[in-house]
């Protein structure tokens, strides 16, 4: 019989894969920005937010705030290593320097808050409940932003009566990727971890039935530059 211990690695290992390929997604679009030698109209907002989401993750799963949770942390250094370089991409064919500035800024901005939070968690508070309390509140609070953010779209799909500008395949991962960290932190209970992905279903769970009732309505068309290809950001959930 396979243990609990088993099965949360297992479940884990998966979540780690989709969350990897959510991560990739923004991947076209930094290869467009690439061969186009320019970031035209993009933005890096959505690149450096997931930054943070992943150094708070990353602060989370160490053993001395929350411990067996090393697959959290690995799969979040990955995302943090993958969202740099597309920041780096982005400032490299940044030629005004407009955007160059607000990714250096916000990033120094990051790690000053990320590091405050480490300083206070471990000076003030001596115990792995209390440490993941805290980190895991404002972990919390991210993720269930990044979460809902997709849903933003929703209106507009409602209105157009066009799924045009909702990426299928996104909100799929999305949805799938809040499903298999619910059932990780289910196994053994990890509360925050569960609460954010256990939200982060649902909004993907609406997601897609927005997309199943406006997908037949939906004029085709192959011009349009779909946000997917725009300004969605692969962020882990975990």
């Amino acid at each position: 019989m396979v243990s609990a211990e088993a099965a949360r690695n297992v479940v884990g290992i998966i979540g780690n894969v989709i969350s990897f390929g959510l991560f990739l997604s923004p991947a076209p679009t930094f290869w467009r920005i690439i061969k186009r030698k320019s970031v035209e109209e993009f933005q890096p907002y959505a690149y450096i937010a997931t930054c943070l989401n992943c150094m708070f993750w990353i602060l989370y799963g160490l053993p001395v705030v929350h411990p067996d949770s090393i697959l959290v942390v690995t799969i979040n250094s990955v995302g943090l290593v993958l969202e740099l370089i597309y920041l780096a991409i982005f400032c490299i064919y940044d030629h005004q320097n407009k955007g160059r500035k607000k990714v250096v800024l916000g990033l120094l901005v990051e790690v000053v808050f990320v590091g405050i939070v480490a300083v206070i968690t471990f000076t003030c508070f001596h115990t792995h409940v209390k440490r993941s309390l805290v980190v895991g509140v404002i972990c919390d609070v991210f993720n269930i932003i990044m979460y809902a953010s997709p849903l933003s779209i929703v209106k507009k799909v409602i209105t157009t009566k066009s799924v045009e500008y909702m990426p299928f395949f996104l909100s799929l991962a999305g949805f799938a990727n809040g499903a298999i960290w619910t059932a990780y932190a289910l196994i053994k209970l990890d509360l925050y971890i569960l609460i954010s992905n256990g939200l982060g279903t649902i909004f993907g769970l609406i997601q897609l039935i927005i997309y199943a009732c406006y997908y037949k309505r939906t004029p085709k068309s192959e011009d349009v530059v779909k946000p997917s290809e725009v300004q969605l950001s692969g962020a882990t959930r975990a």
